[in-house]
Parts: C-alpha cells; structure tokens; sequence
C-alpha cells in the first residue's frame, strides 16, 4: 500500500458505504446468475435497472468521500487526473483491445490510495464518456469497472523499487482480463442466440451457467482482453517508474491530509524612526 496518507481519507461511514457499493456492483454485474430475464416483463429491464442503480450508488459513494475527507487539493488531482485519462483514452479508443486509461487508474491508486483509485475510476470515464459521445446503458457498468481496479491498486502489499514496478505491471496485466470479464456480463444474456452452447440459459444451475460464461467469455473476448492487458504491462513497465515519481512528489508537496490552520496576521510594527 501506499506509504503517503491517502489523497481521500475513508471515514468509517464513507468505507461502509464504499463496501456496500461494491457488494451491489457486483450484483449488477452478476445478475445473470441470479435473475432470469424476463422476470421484470422485459429482457432489457434488468439491464436498465441495475445500470440506474449503479448510478445512484456512485452519486452516494461520490458525496459521502467529498463529506467524508477530500479536501481541495485532493479535488484538485482529482480534476487533473481525471482529465489527462479522459485525453489519453482515445488515444487506443479500444481498437484490438488497446486502452490508455488503465495504467493511470493503477498507479494512482497505488500512491493515491483505494478511495481515490475509485472515485478516479468513476470520473475518469464519465468524463470520457462525455467527450468521446460515449454516453448509454453501458457507461455506469464501465464506471464500476474502472472503480474497481483503481481500488483493488491501492490495496496492494507493500513493495519498492523493481519488486514493485513487477507488481503493479501483473496486476494492470490481471485487471486487463478482469475489466473484459466484468463488461461482458452486462450484454451476455442478450447476444447470442438461446440455442447456442455459450449462451444464457435461464434455469440451469449456478456452476453449469459459469461455464457456459467462461465459454462465451474466451471465445469471444479474450484477444480483446489480451490486447488490453498487455497495454497495462507494457504502459506500467515503462512509464510506471517516472509515473510513481512524478505522484510521489506531488503527494509529499500536497500533504493532502494535513490539517489547515488559520493563524491571525502579525500586527503591524509600523515605520522605523531612525
């Protein structure tokens, strides 16, 4: 983890609400193993259901980190960090699986901390999403996926010099797959034809559903998410060093979690007489 205070501290309240926002994230995205489509009186209702949760759920972690402990230098890098993701994304705009925007995510959580490598997450690719007229259903779903790995960086045992380096690549490579996984669960039960040997079949147990899953997944997904994963490798292996640099200084000068005091100003001596 981090060896700087992190940019946005987790009250105990912020943390519980940030824990049952990833509890209801992975509902949403794992609501094809629990609720048939159809049940709502309309295959895509889940869908929209869940995508509008998901939303609020962000909008009330969001709020309760800003009550919480970010103050207006962590807001500050925030809005920067932010920014340079949501510029550099369609740089790669997915073409063969190759996306920018993760590297940042891992690095910052890992100097930042969970909380920002979550909030980072969900504004870093609303922003995009705004620019790049990415806007729909699909957006709250890559909001959450995003938080995800900005947080689980920031949950990393310690490690310095190459070791970490090492660490943080394998685990940009990891959320490379684990990103696609996530993603491809929001549209699998509605992609592919009922008749199919991978495609979602209301009814079956749990394990032969998975499997069915993972069948879908590494057939159609996995040169995608290969392509993605070895961008986080090689992004993090080569930038990552300067990167970590560069966010280390910039936390050691912010001291984000340091108390503001407001002293009164010296009274005036007046003019000299000589």
């Amino acid at each position: 983890m981090s060896t700087y205070a992190p940019a946005i501290r987790l009250r105990p309240r912020a943390g519980a609400v940030i824990a049952l926002a990833a509890v209801l994230g992975v509902v949403a995205f794992f609501w094809p193993f629990l609720v048939a489509p159809g049940t709502f009186g309309s295959d895509y209702t889940p869908l929209l259901i869940f995508g509008a949760l998901l939303v609020i759920v962000l909008c009330v972690v969001i709020s309760e980190i800003a009550e919480g402990g970010i103050n207006s230098k962590a807001l500050a890098m925030l809005g920067v960090l932010s920014a340079v993701n949501a510029a550099i994304r369609p740089l790669g705009a997915g073409t063969a699986g190759i996306e920018t925007v993760f590297f940042i995510l891992v690095l910052s959580g890992r100097v930042y901390g969970p909380g920002f490598g979550f909030t980072l997450g969900c504004t870093s690719l609303f922003a995009s999403a705004l620019i790049t007229g990415g806007v729909g259903p699909w957006m709250p779903y890559q909001m959450f996926g995003c938080a995800f790995v900005g947080m689980l960086a920031g949950f990393l045992p310690r490690a310095t010099g190459r070791a970490e380096v090492l660490m943080l690549a394998v685990y940009g490579s990891f959320s490379g797959y684990l990103f696609g996984f996530l993603l491809n669960l929001s549209f699998w039960p509605f992609s592919l034809d009922p008749n199919s040997s991978i495609a979602y079949l209301p009814g079956l147990p749990f394990t032969e559903q998975f499997q069915r899953y993972v069948a879908f997944d590494l057939a159609t997904s996995l040169g995608w998410d290969t392509g993605r994963a070895v961008t986080n490798l090689v992004c993090i292996a080569l930038a990552g060093p300067a990167v970590l640099t560069v966010f280390r200084r910039a936390a050691r000068k912010a001291r984000f979690q340091a108390p503001v005091r407001f002293a009164p100003p010296e009274a005036d001596p007046g003019p000299t007489v000589r």
